[in-house]
């Protein structure tokens, strides 16, 4: 299997290649999830957010937006205390703020899987890269919801952060073609 060469290194990262990435995701907690942790990989790699995932599902409530939502100053410590999450206030401050965030986008009668999806107009991008290097880091689309998440009060939602996620979900298929990957989320 000639796999995405982004993913070699270790069987966590060829795990996660292989059976989560690219795939359209459309349920909202899963959505939250993988937002949070695209913004707290921030100036790291992804591998080092995979690595602490299962930590942070535990830390984070399993992702509850309602119970993040009313972090204290008291679990903040205690979150950043944890070394088993990448201890940065900000990206913990910003968890709590896209928690906060989500709930008004839910309170507003949308769910958060249709606001984030109609960005790719509900149905995944099928690009066709053959190379890591024609992958763009950002497109009109993440720049338009990275602005749009903004605007709804979310923080650490970049453009390039936005991308990656829209990646993570599955919104643009950017498996290259060689990846047999590739043919397999473009049926999902």
């Amino acid at each position: 299997m000639e796999r995405c060469p982004w993913c070699t290194g270790f069987e966590l990262y060829r795990d996660y290649h292989d059976s989560e990435w690219g795939v359209p995701l459309r349920d909202d907690r899963a959505l939250f999830e993988l937002l949070l942790l695209e913004g707290a990989q921030a100036g790291l790699s992804w591998a080092t957010v995979l690595k602490k995932r299962e930590r942070y599902r535990s830390a984070f409530d399993g992702f509850d937006p309602q119970r993040i939502a009313r972090y204290d100053a008291a679990k903040t410590a205690e979150l950043l205390a944890d070394p088993g999450i990448i201890r940065n206030r900000a990206k913990v401050a910003a968890a709590v703020q896209n928690a906060q965030a989500y709930l008004s986008i839910e309170a507003g009668g949308q769910s958060f899987g249709d606001f984030l999806w109609r960005f790719v107009d509900g149905v995944p991008i099928q690009n066709t890269w053959r190379s890591l290097a024609e992958v763009p880091a950002r497109t009109a689309q993440s720049d338009a919801l990275s602005k749009a998440l903004k605007q709804a009060g979310f923080k650490f939602v970049g453009s390039t952060i936005c991308y990656a996620f829209m990646q993570a979900a599955g919104m643009v298929n950017d498996h290259l073609v060689s990846c047999p990957r590739h043919a397999e989320v473009r049926t999902a």
